[in-house]
């Protein structure tokens, strides 16, 4: 019971189709093609797992979340052209998924925005052109220099409470040892004035 209800969880997991789209099967444990072009479409839906060929051109995408397609590990043909990319940090997701699964697809997609990369091909993009990633690396690396920071304040003030205990101690260790000396000093001067 328990295999068949795993079975039927694992068919209807990579067998769903998205509304928006149009599932075509590609035969017998081939997968499926599934056909998201021209449907408007402003984000990438839930795919199906065992989508073998992925059509998402002519809509209306500006970008792919981390992470959105990494579940299509069977897909061998996709089509992700004509749509308005907005060429910012956020699209290097997209541009390193292509180069490992369909890197001549790199050419076909090109940037709507912002103004100084449009109309460039997703393949032409470089690092020094994504201008929002270096303001946010900045941030990202405050956030680490803080807590940093904190952390080594932290440190520094255990370290001298612990200094600063140690040394009370040896002092308090010392006052000790000097009292039981000036006492066995007094017992030692009272002995020896009582013997003569």
């Amino acid at each position: 019971a328990g295999f068949a209800l795993s079975l039927l969880f694992h068919v209807t997991q990579t067998e769903v189709c998205p509304p928006s789209c149009n599932c075509k099967s590609l035969g017998e444990m081939k997968g499926l093609q599934v056909d998201c072009s021209s449907r408007k479409l402003t984000e990438v839906p839930a795919l199906p797992l065992d989508t073998k060929r992925l059509y998402l051109h002519n809509n209306s995408l500006t970008s792919v979340p981390p992470g959105a397609l990494d579940s299509l590990r069977s897909l061998k043909e996709v089509k992700i052209f004509d749509n308005p990319w907005n060429c910012d940090c956020h699209i290097l997701y997209l541009k390193l998924w292509l180069e490992d699964i369909s890197a001549p697809s790199l050419e076909n997609i090109r940037c709507a925005n912002p103004t100084s990369v449009r109309m460039k091909t997703l393949r032409q993009l470089t690092g020094n052109e994504l201008g929002i990633c270096k303001r946010l690396l900045p941030i990202k690396c405050l956030e680490f220099f803080w807590r940093d920071l904190i952390l080594i304040a932290g440190a520094i003030i255990t370290l001298i409470l612990v200094a600063w205990s140690l040394k009370f101690s040896k002092k308090l260790v010392c006052q000790i040892n000097l009292s039981l000396y000036d006492s066995r000093a007094r017992l030692l001067g009272r002995h020896t004035s009582k013997n003569h």
